[in-house]
């Protein structure tokens, strides 16, 4: 997620973290660097998830495997912050090392804000892009094209339009973890479902003990999104974690061991991920998850924000 901040960031599994403990060291090859060039503006209904759903079903959820995928183009310079960390995030779902974009004016002053002290800005130093680096893959993406959309179970790649799943049942709806589970993504979650009632089991996790504060603190008219979420009839919960994203404990499928088909605004749908293997879940945008939450079936949300 840090690859939004123009650093290079990778996950490690457990295997390299026991590896660092016992050599202080961490091997790693440089590697090739993927360009995917942004550009117009996302239309209404339309998020930042459906930009990494839509290139992961572009290229196949193995289409990156150790490769950077870079974001460039004035429409990834128009994106914000949240935007960015969601994509960049979503990386290892193609297979990637890693996902960065360019730090720019955004990057300095999200990040000037959050480590100023005294009023004075952190010591850090952008590193600028190689004028001549070469790229093993350049392609351009149009965002004004995109739909909403969504990876079908078993895996990120598994592209399709929620238009299109209209006819999927769903047993459940799930918005939190890293990917989806910033303020934002409730806010946005919080526009679709704002004096409505959600037909399904619909859980909420944010991400960080922050995240809980601003959606408490944050008013829309007389309520907070947090009280407009609970209206709705969303499950909130006031413990920050991956949760079911990483087979958590009451809002997974393992408890009841069923079948259950959920719609997630998570990073990965893989069999097991979130309880039974059976289960199926569908990756989406808040907008998405939320608008299915609301009827039952995959559904596209620019019914509801028209």
């Amino acid at each position: 997620m840090a690859g939004a901040f123009g650093e290079f960031a990778s996950g490690i599994g457990n295997t390299d973290a026991g590896f660092i403990l016992g050599t202080g060291k961490l091997l790693v090859k440089v590697p090739e660097t993927m360009r995917f060039y942004l550009e117009g503006e996302i239309p209404p209904g339309v998020m930042a998830k459906d930009v990494i759903l839509w290139v992961i079903g572009d290229i196949g959820f193995d289409g990156a495997t150790y490769r950077a995928m870079q974001w460039e183009g004035p429409g990834a310079s128009a994106l914000n912050i949240d935007d960015r960390m969601t994509i960049t995030n979503m990386a290892i779902e193609a297979g990637a090392k890693n996902g960065i974009f360019p730090a720019d004016e955004k990057t300095f002053a999200f990040v000037d804000e959050r480590t100023a002290l005294n009023g004075t800005r952190s010591d850090y130093q952008p590193v600028e892009l190689d004028k001549d680096q070469k790229f093993i893959f350049d392609k351009v993406y149009d965002l004004s094209t995109l739909e909403p959309t969504v990876a079908m179970h078993p895996n990120p790649g598994n592209r399709a339009l929620a238009k299109e799943l209209e006819k999927v049942s769903l047993d459940r709806a799930y918005i939190g973890s890293c990917t989806g589970g910033k303020t934002s993504d409730f806010v946005a979650f919080a526009e679709v479902v704002r004096g409505k009632k959600v037909r399904i089991e619909t859980y909420g996790v944010p991400a960080t003990s922050d995240v809980v504060a601003e959606l408490k603190n944050t008013k829309w008219e007389d309520q907070s999104v947090w009280e407009v979420l609970v209206d709705a009839g969303v499950v909130m919960t006031e413990n920050a974690s991956c949760a079911a994203c990483l087979g958590g404990p009451s809002d997974t499928f393992g408890r009841l061991n069923a079948p259950l088909t959920c719609i997630s605004a998570t990073n990965r749908n893989f069999p097991g991920r979130m309880g039974s293997k059976e289960s199926k879940v569908y990756l989406a945008s808040p907008y998405t998850v939320a608008a299915s939450a609301l009827t039952g079936h995959v559904t596209d949300p620019r019914e509801f924000l028209s």
